[in-house]
Formats: C-alpha cells, structure tokens, sequence
C-alpha cells in the first residue's frame, strides 16, 4: 500500500474491464491454461473515486472477471485471492473459490503456523460462502508434512508451486491418487467445538483439532501450532508464554465430528473405529470416548473416524479407506452387507489403488474385487484388516467374505 499512495494505480475503465479480462484469458486458454487465480482484489476498494465508489466498482470488476473465466475456462476454474472485503463477497456470482488466509510463504519460518490456524477459523465464516482455499504449498520444505496434512482434510483443491524437478513424491502420494485425483472432504475443514474459544498459536497448551466428513467416515486433524509464530499485533503480548513445553497433549473423540443426524443407521453400535494416520494405530472408541494424542511444534496426527455397524452374526465392522492417503475415509464410498448360502459377504465400494483398511471383530474368509482372489491380512489384536488394491484408481467393488 506504501507504494501506491507514493507512485499511484492505473485503473483499467470498467466499461472495457471485461474486454481486458477476455484478452487476456483467451490468449492463456490458446496454449493451454486451464484455469486463473486472480490476486489482490481487495484493491479496488482505494481506487472507486470517480468511477461510482469501491461498491459500484467492485461489482463491475467481478461481474466482467466472472464472465471472462466463464466464456474462456471449463468448470468455473478460478481462484479469487485478497477477496474478503464484504464488496467482493456479495458481487460474487459465479466464483466458487477463494484464498482463506495469508500467502504460504516458505522463507518465513514464523508464519507456517499461523497459517495453518487462520484458515481453520477463517473457514468458520467463509466456509459457508465459498470453498476455503488453503493456498499452495511446498513438498520440498521443512512443514511440507504438516501443510500437506491440513490440505488433504481441508476440503480444498491441492496445489504445489515446487520448483520443477524439486517433488517430494513421499509427501504428494498421501495426497494424490496415481490419476491426479484427489480423496476430497464434503466440507470447508474446521475447529472442533473444543478449540473454538482457545488460541492454538500462543497460549502455550492448545492444539488445534480440524474436523471434516467423508461421504461415511469423518476425520479429524490435529496440530501442534504453538511456538512458532504470533498473531498479527501481537507480537509483544504480555499473555505470550515466555516458555512451552516440547510436547503439548490432547484428547480426540468421535464427537469432535458432526455427523449428520440422519446419516446413522440402525445397526450402528455407537463405537468407533479411530485410525492413526501417522502412527498406524487403531483403536475402538466409545462415541463419548477419546484417544490421546501428543504432539511437538509443528507436528500433526490425522484420525480417521468410522462408524462401527453390527451385520449378521454379530460381526462388527468399519471401513476405514485408504490407509496409506492422509484422508483415509475420503475413499469410501457405500458399505451394505448381504447374507449367501455360504455365510455373509460384506461389499464396500472403495475409490482409488493402494492398501485398504477397515476394522473388523472377526478375521474374514476371504476378500475379493474384480471377480478376483484379493491377498489381505488379519490383525486379531486391534481387528485391522487390510487389503492391497492393484490397478488403476477407478471404484472397486471389495467383497469380504465371513
């Protein structure tokens, strides 16, 4: 802002605002350009003098910016960035996205954290008007774990702005299925209940717990964002902690996860099934039950939470997902169960290739997809049952057989 109050913005006039947008966007879309994020919006707040105010302008700039994107891009592709002052959130139409926080910024050591909080609280609000945008990312970076994680429960578009040839493919693979697809939450991911009037930045003792829904599976992040960053005007506050502890400790629960009231069904037996992402953990949790979970700066745990259903002769069961993706659960589809000559065949309709998890109280006959004999095994002592699916990432139709 400093540089334009000495050196002055040209403004474009909004008469031909639309044809700048159309130039530019069908020249991008000719060589192949799928798509814009279009940046600092919130300018056209300080420049509306003389061209009916901010209001009548911004209306003007985003009706023309829609259009645009509209005319020249496929599926609505545009990303609105700097966008949340109340002009640009009422004249917009037809974008669907917008940026919920600060940029990503990779040197600035202080800031990942904090970035990480804003657009979990910040998604409260926006989250209900448009789809969050959590920003890009680097792989190859220090908290590449920690911003990949919040991305994949954060109900968002997954991006990267890697150097080409600098990929940490370890990072992008828990987040990206071999297609390109992704395992996308229904929901803008948001606090627990619990972290709502808590500062996961600086009292010294909250981590921050994000909550999303899957089509049948919830899911819970957790993030340790103390210690490492201040909110904005803050940086002197006397309520900083001058000390934290290296670890810091929570409780996790089913109830952290709104499900819907009308998604429960009548053989669920009100527990559980809570999946560790990280730690490859599972454990079967009453529904007014936690786990515990502890956690260093700038480290996290992702919990995949599952319905346990009782079908047939008393077998327990939870699909889980994709156990090697950050959302797990993203990757389930239907589960139902139906009862043959030779015993019951529980059948869940899963997305995407890799080792699937599901908890099961009873170790299975046999597993099959695609009419094919699936190798899985069997841990009695959790009820982990896991099945390695091959090929490609089209929906596969698991028969598990009891």
């Amino acid at each position: 802002m400093d540089s334009i109050e000495e050196y002055g913005l040209a403004v474009i006039d909004p008469e031909k605002i639309y044809d700048f947008y159309n130039d530019q966007h069908s020249y991008l879309a000719s060589i192949g350009v799928d798509g814009v994020k279009v940046d600092v919006q919130n300018v056209i707040e300080t420049v509306g003098s003389g061209y009916g105010g901010r209001v009548a302008l911004s209306k003007e700039y985003q009706y023309a910016l829609e259009e645009s994107v509209a005319k020249n891009f496929k599926e609505n592709n545009l990303i609105c960035c700097m966008s949340h002052s109340s002009d640009n959130i009422y004249s917009s139409k037809k974008s669907a996205t917008a940026r919920a926080s600060e940029d990503f910024m990779p040197r600035e050591p202080t800031l990942q954290t904090l970035h990480v909080a804003s657009v979990a609280f910040n998604s409260l609000l926006l989250g209900e008007i448009v789809v969050p945008d959590w920003d890009m990312f680097h792989s190859v970076h220090s908290t590449a774990d920690f911003h990949a994680a919040c991305r994949a429960i954060g109900g968002c578009a997954v991006y990267v702005s890697d150097k080409p040839g600098a990929h940490d493919f370890k990072v992008l693979k828990k987040l990206v299925l071999p297609d390109g697809s992704i395992l996308r939450a229904r929901y803008a991911g948001r606090p627990t209940r619990d972290c709502l009037f808590k500062d996961p930045v600086m009292d010294g003792e909250s981590l921050l717990k994000i909550w999303n829904l899957n089509k049948l599976v919830g899911v819970v992040g957790v993030f340790n964002c103390q210690g490492a960053g201040n909110w904005p005007l803050m940086k002197d506050s006397a309520d900083s902690p001058v000390s934290l502890p290296a670890v810091l400790t929570a409780r996790v629960s089913p109830t952290d996860v709104e499900f819907p009231e009308d998604a429960t069904t009548e053989n669920e037996t009100g527990d559980f099934a809570v999946y560790a992402f990280n730690s490859s953990s599972l454990t079967r949790v009453p529904k007014a039950g936690s786990v515990e979970v502890s956690l260093a700066v700038l480290t996290c745990e992702i919990f995949t939470i599952s319905p346990i259903q009782v079908f047939g002769d008393r077998i327990h069961f939870a699909p889980i997902g994709l156990i090697d993706m950050y959302n797990s659960g993203g990757a389930v589809e239907a589960v139902k169960a139906i009862s043959v000559p030779s015993g019951l065949v529980i059948k869940v309709k899963a997305r995407g290739c890799g080792r699937f998890g599901a908890y099961s109280s009873k170790k299975p006959k046999s597993c099959k997809y695609g009419n094919k004999e699936a190798g899985f095994s069997y841990d009695p002592a959790n009820g982990l049952l896991t099945v390695k699916l091959e090929g490609d990432c089209s929906t596969k139709d698991i028969d598990i057989t009891f």
